[in-house]
C-alpha cells in the first residue's frame, strides 16, 4: 500500500485560540471576525504580526509584516498582545486528541504536525473521510479550526494544507501536481525563500512549474545545493519519514478512536494488535522495555475502563504486548459497544537492563481468556499452559529471533510507511473473519 500522510494545520492558531478564550470567558471578541492580528502593541507600534484574521487579510496585512505597516492598511485594526502560555495550553489540548487516532505524529511547531495514517487508514472508509472526521471533531471539541492536507509524503501534504482555508480538507496526490501545484507562484513552493524567490525570478521562473521544467544543474550553478533542493519539492519528490520521535519518560500507550463502534470481540483483536505493534515500536525506538501493560475501554456511553497486569518479564515484542492486551481485554470487556480501545506500557527500564523472568507473577485470572487471542476462549488449563510456555520462550532463542524480526519490521516501515508489511498473523485473522462475515450472508 502506498504512504498517506497528513498535514494538520491550525488555522491562525494564536488568532483563533485568543478568540476561543475570549468566548469561553467572556473576555473579549472573536476576533477571527473583524479586521484583527497577534503581535505588538498600538502605542509604541513596535512588532510584527503573528496572526491576523481573514477581515484583516482582506486589508492586505500579511504575517511578518510590521505592526505599523498594518495599521496604515487598516487604522481601525484591533490589536491582542501574544499570550504564550495560553497557547500552550490548547497546544497540549489538540495533540492529547490527535494522539487518540495514532502514535505516529511528528509535531513540527506548537501548532502543525505530520501524521502517519498508512498504518490506521483501514479503519476508516478513506483517507478524505477520515481528515474530515479529526478535523470536524477538534472543530466541535475546541472551537477551533484546522486544514488538513493528505498526500503520500509530508512535502506534498503540506502543499495541500496551504491551499484554500479555513476548516478544510486538500489532496495533493503526484496526478494532482500539474493542475494543483504548477499553475502556483514559485514563493508558494515550500522552503522557497525570499532571497531563492529573487534569483530564480531573476532566471525567468515565475511558477512552480517552470521551476519543476528546470535543468536541475542551473539551479544548482545559481543555489547551490538548495537549487536542486527546490527542484525536487517543484517535482513532489520528497522521502523524509514521519518522525514521531522517544517516548515519554513513564509510560509509552497508543489508543485509536473507532469509526464505527465495535461490539466483536474478534474485531477488538484486530485492533488491539495494531495498537500492540505501534506500542512495541516505540518503545524500541525510545530503547526501552516495559514492565507492566494497561488496557483501556472507552464505550459509547463515553465511561472508560481500564485494567493493568504486571508481565512476568519486561518486552518490547509486539506478540507479548499484544497477548497480554488480550488477556486484560477479556477481563475488562463488559459487552458494551465500544468508541475507543487503547494500550499503554509503564514501568519502563533501558532495554540494555538486566531483568529477571519470574513465572509466578502474574497473577491472572485464566478462567475465560485464552492468550492466543482473537479464538473463543478455552479451557483453564489449557490457558494456564499455553501461557506458560509463552513466558518460558521469553529469553531463549526465539525471543532473539523476534527481536531481529522486530528490528527488521522497524526498519521497513520507517522507510516505507506503517503498513508496508503485515504480520502473517494478523492477516489471517482478518481472512478468517472476512470469510465468516461471507458466510453469515
Amino acid at each position: 500500500m502506498d504512504r498517506i500522510i497528513f498535514h494538520i494545520d491550525v488555522n491562525s492558531a494564536y488568532l483563533s485560540w485568543t478568540s476561543v478564550h475570549n468566548l469561553r470567558t467572556g473576555s473579549g471578541p472573536d476576533y477571527r471576525q473583524i479586521p484583527a492580528i497577534i503581535g505588538g502593541d498600538r502605542e509604541s507600534r513596535h512588532g510584527v504580526v503573528l496572526a491576523k484574521s481573514l477581515p484583516a487579510k482582506a486589508y492586505g496585512i500579511h504575517t511578518g509584516e510590521p505592526v505599523a505597516s498594518a495599521l496604515r492598511k487598516c487604522p481601525g485594526l484591533v490589536i491582542a498582545l501574544p499570550d504564550h502560555s495560553m497557547y500552550r495550553q490548547f497546544s497540549r489540548e489538540l495533540f492529547e486528541l490527535l494522539y487518540t487516532y495514532t502514535p505516529d505524529l511528528e509535531q513540527v511547531s506548537i501548532d502543525e504536525c505530520y501524521m502517519e495514517f498508512t498504518g490506521i487508514s483501514h479503519l476508516y472508509e478513506s483517507p478524505v473521510a477520515a481528515a474530515r472526521l479529526i478535523k470536524d471533531n477538534i472543530r466541535n471539541s475546541f472551537g477551533f479550526t484546522v486544514n488538513v492536507g493528505i498526500s503520500c509524503n509530508k512535502l506534498l501534504a503540506k502543499m495541500a494544507s496551504d491551499f484554500e482555508k479555513p476548516d478544510k480538507v486538500h489532496t495533493l496526490f503526484p496526478d494532482e501536481i500539474p493542475l494543483k501545484m504548477w499553475p502556483l507562484p514559485v514563493e508558494e513552493l515550500y522552503m522557497a525563500g525570499h532571497s531563492s524567490v529573487e534569483t530564480l525570478h531573476k532566471l525567468g521562473i515565475r511558477t512552480i512549474g517552470e521551476l519543476a521544467a528546470t535543468d536541475p544543474d542551473l539551479l544548482a550553478a545559481h543555489l547551490k545545493s538548495h537549487g536542486h533542493t527546490l527542484w525536487e519539492y517543484a517535482n513532489g519528490i520528497d522521502d523524509s519519514p514521519v518522525d514521531s520521535g522517544p517516548g515519554e519518560a513513564k509510560g509509552i500507550g497508543n489508543s485509536t478512536t473507532l469509526s464505527n463502534d465495535v461490539t466483536d470481540r474478534a474485531d477488538a483483536f484486530l485492533i488491539l494488535h495494531t495498537l500492540a505493534e505501534s506500542v512495541a515500536r516505540r518503545l524500541r525506538n525510545a530503547h526501552q522495555i516495559a514492565g507492566s501493560v494497561c488496557v483501556e475501554i472507552k464505550y459509547n456511553t463515553f465511561q472508560s475502563t481500564s485494567k493493568q497486569m504486571q508481565l512476568p518479564s519486561p518486552l518490547n515484542t509486539a506478540d507479548g504486548i499484544y497477548k497480554s492486551s488480550c488477556l486484560l481485554f477479556d477481563r475488562l470487556w463488559d459487552g458494551s459497544p465500544i468508541r475507543l480501545l487503547g494500550i499503554r506500557s509503564s514501568k519502563l527500564l533501558e532495554d540494555t537492563a538486566p531483568v529477571q523472568m519470574s513465572l509466578f507473577d502474574y497473577g491472572l485470572d485464566l478462567s475465560n481468556s485464552d492468550p492466543s487471542c482473537g479464538r473463543e476462549p478455552k479451557d483453564k488449563k489449557s490457558a494456564k499452559d499455553s501461557l506458560l510456555k509463552d513466558v518460558l520462550l521469553e529469553g531463549s532463542l526465539k525471543n532473539e529471533k523476534q527481536k531481529k524480526l522486530d528490528s527488521a519490521l522497524d526498519s521497513i516501515r520507517k522507510r516505507y510507511g506503517s503498513d508496508a508489511v503485515i504480520r502473517g498473523s494478523l492477516l489471517q485473522e482478518e481472512n478468517e473473519e472476512a470469510q465468516k462475515k461471507e458466510r453469515g450472508k
